[in-house]
């Protein structure tokens, strides 16, 4: 008996792992599905700027993903480089133009809601429109999250 501690000491620990796994619905895991980036985003009150050009940024995701047609995690991987966003338009039968167009459509809305808001400083938020034209899509929620570290 004394050979088989280990083992029943393992297997014991073993059920004591297994049966709240399935008592708490460990067998019927679905992953949790992607929020519609269609739905009206509540604009919180921010505490800074920073968090305000956070909410700035997934609003203009869900804007952009809406009038595409995909979700706000598709068009994020699309956003990472210019390959990208070329085989994400490929992917869905647009114009590389087309992508670009609804990202700076989003961040432009985006930006409006958050003034209108009181979430952005009337600044803050000219100099983010003021970089629409200039630059790509893929650098301007990254622009717009490394501006909201700077002022956090």
């Amino acid at each position: 008996m004394r050979h088989f501690a280990p083992l029943l000491a393992a297997v014991a620990a073993s059920g004591l792992v297994i049966v709240p796994y399935v008592a708490l619905g460990g067998l019927s895991y679905a992953p949790t599905s992607s929020a519609d980036p269609c739905e009206t985003r509540e604009w919180r009150s921010p505490d800074g700027v920073g968090e305000a050009l956070e909410q700035v940024a997934l609003s203009a995701l869900d804007g952009a993903a809406c009038e595409l047609g995909v979700s706000r995690e598709e068009l994020v991987l699309a956003l990472r480089d210019e390959e990208s966003l070329d085989a994400f338009a490929a992917e869905n039968g647009l114009t590389r133009k087309d992508a670009e167009d609804a990202v700076r459509d989003g961040v432009t809305r985006a930006i409006d809601d958050a003034e209108e808001a009181d979430a952005v400083p009337g600044l803050v938020a000219s100099v983010a429109r003021g970089t629409l034209g200039k630059v790509p899509p893929w650098l301007l929620l990254e622009a717009l999250e490394r501006l909201g570290g700077l002022l956090t």
